[in-house]
């Protein structure tokens, strides 16, 4: 593969790997540089995708080399109180847990693909993620608020969350109407899809939202994920790509609370 084929290919597969690297640090940023590293380590040295024909596979198997050598979660000098309160959280779970999780749930590759990337056997990466379901979805309880146009889609996200023990201040189907339930019910976490009924945009309610409220975590749904990667401006650390599946929704909604403020959460 000659170096253009290959900076093609890994340009496909690199929102992809933000989103993952986001997810797993709870910070646009932090995942990035993460993002960043993995593809300085590339373009210094091949042969680390050596013994891999599957580019993706290669590309998230570099990635986890570099976030263990970091010693994970990222400390940052400036990183805040709500940050830190989340990274105390995450050094109470099983180690490589949460990496298989979102692996298996976000990413949606197989036992052995997971296994590969993490340098494990296929059972441990099986055993990792039900370790990690069990863990996380009884760590934090909260108020979980969902933007959603279509009624069957916003019934279904409503069960799935309530049955992992968090409270639905309700459902939202306009920028409008979010507004106003966020108004009279603060939410911890708002999951959020990005077109909805009147034509008005999620992402426009949302941010309108985190203007007025500050730092809430948000799970943006959307069936083009990678035109939220761009890399350009601000975006989510949280996606759900469309169709979606309850272990995905589980995922990340454990995976969003856990940089969720501690106020008014149960721990």
């Amino acid at each position: 593969m000659t170096a253009a084929d290959l900076a093609q290919s890994i340009g496909r597969e690199l929102p992809f790997l933000r989103r993952y690297a986001r997810a797993l640090t709870g910070s646009q940023s932090a995942g990035d540089n993460y993002a960043a590293a993995t593809l300085e380590a590339i373009l210094t040295d091949r042969s680390v995708l050596d013994g891999e024909d599957d580019l993706r596979i290669a590309l998230f198997k570099t990635f986890h080399a570099i976030w263990q050598s970091s010693g994970q979660p990222v400390e940052e000098a400036d990183i805040s109180a709500r940050e830190r309160r989340a990274q105390d959280h995450l050094r109470g779970l099983t180690p490589n847990s949460r990496e298989a999780l979102l692996l298996r749930t976000i990413e949606e590759l197989r036992s052995d693909q997971i296994a590969r990337v993490m340098q494990i056997e296929p059972a441990e990466a099986e055993e990792l993620v039900q370790i990690a379901l069990n863990e996380m979805s009884s760590t934090l309880r909260g108020r979980v608020m969902v933007i959603e146009d279509e009624m069957i889609i916003a019934m279904d996200l409503k069960g799935i969350v309530q049955a992992m023990g968090h409270e639905v201040t309700g459902v939202a189907r306009t920028h409008t109407a979010a507004i106003e339930l966020a108004g009279k019910h603060r939410p911890d976490l708002i999951l959020a899809d990005i077109q909805l009924a009147d034509g008005s945009s999620g992402v426009d309610a949302v941010n309108e939202l985190l203007a007025s409220m500050g730092d809430i975590p948000v799970i943006f749904i959307t069936a083009f994920p990678e035109r939220l990667l761009t890399g350009d401006r601000p975006e989510p650390a949280f996606l759900i790509s469309k169709p979606y599946s309850e272990e995905q929704v589980r995922s990340a909604v454990s995976q969003a609370m856990f940089f969720a403020s501690t106020e008014g959460l149960e721990a």
